[in-house]
């Protein structure tokens, strides 16, 4: 997210951080990426709380790789399985039946 707010001075790139409150949750709170302090002060209550490391928003991704990672990732765990062997061939195998070959003695 690029936002340029008196909060960021000149917009730069940020992050929601998110810090969780003894008394009152959850805590959202925006920083530049890589500068989040480890504790924050709650709105409500004015307690310190610590930062919790929570999994990025990658529900914002394209849905076509969003798609693919997750059809990828489930080959892991689930993979496609045969419900029976593949089907026998019409004749059995062996030599062509060629004319020029079909006299000679077979194995």
């Amino acid at each position: 997210m690029h936002v340029g707010s008196p909060d960021v001075p000149g917009g730069t790139t940020v992050a929601l951080y998110v810090y969780r409150c003894g008394a009152d949750g959850p805590v959202e709170e925006r920083h530049p990426i890589g500068s989040a302090p480890a504790t924050a002060r709650c709105p409500t209550c004015g307690e310190a709380c610590p930062r919790v490391i929570t999994a990025p928003m990658l529900g914002l991704a394209d849905r076509g790789r969003v798609a693919l990672i997750d059809r990828t990732t489930a080959t892991a765990h689930e993979p496609q399985v045969v419900s029976a062997p593949p089907p026998r061939p019409l004749r059995p195998g062996g030599p062509p039946l060629h004319p020029a070959t079909r006299g000679l003695p077979r194995p």
